[in-house]
């Protein structure tokens, strides 16, 4: 038996509000498979499927009428999108491991009642800070890359879609 889902249910289960998903179908970027006789939107395990890729292109910072030209140009399969949000959470997570072991370090100094001289800790704060920067400043390289790769299929200048701006 195919399941589905009422409007409701899908934005509890999506973790949206009901006027996100009817603002999605009004401009026309998620629409329910079906209706119910009575007009209620009806969902299927495809249309969760559609919004997982909707979210995953806002996640990476696209705006809606970006994921609704990506969407009507089928340019990027669920696959493509998940492997670019594992890559995006795999450099998250290489960050928060940096830091928590700089943080460690410091504990540890504090735990054994080693002195922590003022050069000491701003060198630390300042390791932080650096890796925090580079960090950044790598993520927007690779997104940039991504979002070039979609400023093609629709139609902008790359700078133009890295800064939210269309022609």
């Amino acid at each position: 038996m195919k399941r589905e889902w009422k409007v409701g249910e899908l934005a509890k289960l999506a973790g949206l509000t009901v006027r996100t998903l009817r603002y999605y179908d009004q401009i026309g970027l998620y629409s329910p498979s079906g209706h119910t006789e009575s007009g209620h939107r009806i969902y299927t395990e495809s249309d969760i499927a559609r919004l997982q890729q909707i979210l995953s292109l806002k996640e990476l910072g696209l705006s809606l009428e970006q994921i609704k030209s990506v969407n009507a140009g089928n340019h990027f399969s669920l696959f493509d999108i998940v492997s670019l949000q594992i890559e995006r959470l795999k450099e998250s997570i290489s960050l928060q491991q940096k830091l928590l072991q700089e943080l460690e370090h410091v504990t540890s100094l504090i735990q054994r009642k080693e002195p922590l001289t003022v050069q000491e800790f701003t060198k630390i704060l300042s390791a932080m800070r650096k890796s925090h920067h580079k960090y950044l400043a790598e993520r927007e390289a690779i997104w940039r890359s991504h979002l070039d790769r979609l400023g093609d299929y629709l139609g902008e200048h790359p700078d133009d879609a890295s800064q939210g701006r269309t022609k």
